[in-house]
């Protein structure tokens, strides 16, 4: 079985930092690429970031590019989030996600879809006030 549980979050000043962390059980991330999505109040859920297997690739929402890491410990099996420059709009549920079905080891566009991702946490909240 495999689980994601992120964590991570909180209530951050505008300009502020917070790195978010996804760790997997049930399954080794050096196989599996990984994408971190989020949802605001009102809003659908939305790509932030994904990383292909092995860390190959990397790809970002243009809102957060620059902004925003994802990497990997692989040791840990956990994928982290270190989100800097942190804007109100960055408001919203967090959620990291596995990939464990196309192996994609190069980047893919499919990585930013919700439907390509097979098993999720249950999302972090991080709050960015002005």
């Amino acid at each position: 079985q495999v689980q994601l549980v992120e964590s991570g979050g909180g209530l951050v000043q505008t300009g502020g930092s917070l790195r978010l962390s996804c760790a997997v059980s049930g399954r080794t991330i050096s196989r599996t690429a990984m994408g971190w999505f989020r949802q605001a109040p009102g809003k659908e859920r939305e790509f932030v970031a994904s990383i292909t297997r092995s860390g190959g690739s990397t790809d970002y929402a243009d809102s957060v590019k620059g902004r925003f890491t994802v990497s990997t410990d692989n040791a840990k099996n956990t994928v982290y989030l270190q989100m800097n420059s942190l804007k109100s709009e960055d408001t919203a549920v967090y959620y990291c996600a596995a990939d464990l079905v196309h192996y994609y080891s190069v980047r893919n566009p499919a990585l930013a879809s919700l439907n390509t991702y097979d098993y999720w946490g249950q999302g972090t909240q991080v709050t960015v006030s002005s």
